[in-house]
């Protein structure tokens, strides 16, 4: 056979074997594109549920979620298992329910469940201005400052001090609750629970009886701990803000004594004798 025939032949093969394995690719891109994408079946809230409830089949059903479902969900076959489970946080209608924002099995529902080990929640006492008004909520992170008279002579004189107690605190959950004022009625108090260290509860268990508490929000994202001396009320009208002064005790000199010089015979001794006034 002719060489030049040959070689066109071979070079004609090949087109075609590159033309063929295009056209199966692109049967193959469409044939994926027609075909409707994967969807899988998991658990969501049925309704708003709030922090604390407990999971039943009156508040749960199931979503259609296209692709991958998120990290955590809890699949169709799975949701007999949610029964009694509590929640730690506040789930939204057609919410997927996430693993991690669910207390463990057999915990129960309420403020109780969202307590990690070794930590408290701590109720205080809040103007309600702050609290109706939605300021507090929770998951949010406050500080907590105190004001009032300090106990000691000097600091009393310059007026009520208010100072940083503690910093970057989270709130559990923020509501109302009933007390008796001293007639003995019953009236609504705003309490938030706040999620501390036991050290810390026992600060704001004594904080709350001496002084007056006060929260202030701070960003989540803002977790440095400031240094902040605290406010005298006689700075506000000096304007020198920083630490209350503290009383200065005057410094105690050398004690004074009178020196009597003894003689006996021809020997002579000294001795000394405290005096207030006196000089050696």
């Amino acid at each position: 056979m002719n060489r030049r025939v040959l070689a066109i032949l071979l070079v004609a093969f090949f087109i075609a074997t590159v033309c063929t394995l295009l056209v199966v690719r692109l049967l193959q891109n469409q044939a994926t594109a027609s075909k409707p994408p994967a969807t899988t079946l998991v658990v969501a809230a049925k309704s708003n549920i709030k922090l604390g409830s407990i999971l039943n089949d009156d508040n749960l059903t199931t979503v259609e979620i296209t692709g991958t479902p998120p990290k955590g969900s809890i699949l169709l076959k799975d949701k007999k298992s949610l029964d009694g489970r509590g929640v730690l946080s506040d789930l939204y209608e057609g919410e997927p329910i996430i693993e991690n924002r669910l207390a463990a099995a057999g915990s129960g529902g309420g403020l109780a469940a969202t307590i990690p080990p070794g930590m408290r929640a701590c109720a205080v006492k809040v103007d309600e201005v702050v609290n109706v008004s939605g300021f507090v909520t929770p998951g949010m992170r406050v500080d907590v400052l105190i004001s009032g008279n300090p106990p000691g002579q000097q600091s009393a004189s310059q007026g009520p001090v208010s100072r940083t107690l503690l910093q970057n605190i989270q709130v559990l959950s923020a509501g109302t609750d009933y007390q008796k004022d001293a007639e003995g009625k019953a009236k609504t108090v705003q309490v938030v629970n706040l999620l501390v260290t036991p050290e810390q509860a026992e600060i704001l268990s004594l904080a709350s009886n001496q002084v007056k508490i006060q929260l202030v929000l701070r960003n989540p994202l803002d977790t440095k701990i400031a240094t902040v001396p605290g406010t005298a009320t006689g700075s506000l009208f000096t304007g020198q803000f920083g630490a209350p002064a503290k009383a200065k005790r005057a410094k105690k000199g050398p004690p004074k004594y009178l020196t009597i010089e003894v003689f006996n015979g021809s020997k002579m001794t000294e001795e000394k004798f405290a005096s207030s006034g006196g000089r050696q």
